[in-house]
């Protein structure tokens, strides 16, 4: 949702849960934001770091907003955003057409600073992934390609979602289980191209609890993290937007802490010749 009348156009709004229009309130972003809320939704600020490419004539359409209060959570990675700055000139368009699979690398370094921020600051703010899928169309002379199938998207950049049970029970219910779990940041981004992200686990062992992501542990008697991930690889655990602790090329990683903090995970895989994103969970709050 945005407002359709500002020029330049910015600040997209993810909503999710409302069971209600509401692109009639998108001309003022706080009121917008009331009304997902009052109308039990999920709001989550689409691509905050949107940056323009004018040689295929996109502008810039990032969040400008950061006042704003009552949103879930951010889209801290989106495949379509990614691909803008990519695109230097109508050449470099044309490749990454044919060869969608060398655009990602991981979120804006802005998106994320202003993540850790947000964290920072006290908010319980929600990071997701999205492919921003448009499947479009693209024809330059004799050349005809659908750049982004639907297909390839949703292959790449997604959002993990832990539940209490298998889904299959109806879809309202199983609908309503996915929110929750959004809602309470039970869930992580994953680029599932190179190799894929499920049974990546992060939890935190307190001495009364154990958290998974988006949950808050205690850290009287300290706190032990175990970070399991479906290959060896690269893993930096966080803490305050700070690296703590890194380990390469490892499956189960373990680390001890009794400092309070906001401690999220980066993981790294090797594709195509480079070092790009491939998990980012969402954080445990130590308190």
């Amino acid at each position: 949702i945005h407002d359709q009348a500002r020029r330049p156009q910015k600040s997209h709004l993810l909503v999710f849960g409302a069971q209600r229009e509401l692109a009639t309130y998108a001309y003022d972003l706080q009121v917008l934001l009331d009304a997902v809320e009052k109308a039990g939704g999920l709001a989550f600020i689409a691509h905050p770091v949107d940056p323009a490419a004018p040689s295929v004539n996109q502008g810039d359409i990032s969040w400008v907003d950061w006042n704003v209060r009552g949103f879930t959570g951010l889209e801290l990675w989106n495949g379509f955003s990614e691909f803008k700055p990519r695109i230097k000139s109508m050449l470099h368009a044309i490749y990454y057409a044919y060869f969608p699979q060398r655009i990602a690398r991981g979120p804006h370094p802005e998106a994320l600073r202003r993540w850790d921020e947000l964290l920072a600051s006290g908010k319980k703010v929600v990071a997701v992934g999205g492919s921003d899928a448009h499947s479009h169309h693209m024809r330059l002379g004799p050349l005809r390609r659908t750049v982004f199938p639907y297909e390839f998207h949703f292959r790449a950049i997604n959002t993990h979602v832990f539940v209490p049970r298998p889904l299959g029970t109806d879809a309202a219910s199983d609908t309503s289980m996915i929110l929750d779990a959004l809602r309470q940041g039970h869930c992580f981004i994953g680029y599932d191209l190179p190799f894929p992200t499920r049974g990546f686990t992060l939890t935190a062992h307190g001495m009364q609890q154990t958290a998974q992501m988006g949950d808050e542990v205690d850290c009287k008697g300290g706190v032990t993290f175990k970070i399991r991930l479906p290959r060896r690889t690269e893993c930096v655990l966080l803490k305050d937007g700070k690296p703590v602790r890194t380990w390469r090329n490892r499956d189960l990683c373990t680390y001890i802490t009794t400092e309070p903090g906001v401690y999220r995970m980066e993981a790294y895989i090797h594709y195509l010749g480079r070092r790009r994103g491939w998990i980012y969970s969402n954080p445990v709050y130590v308190n």
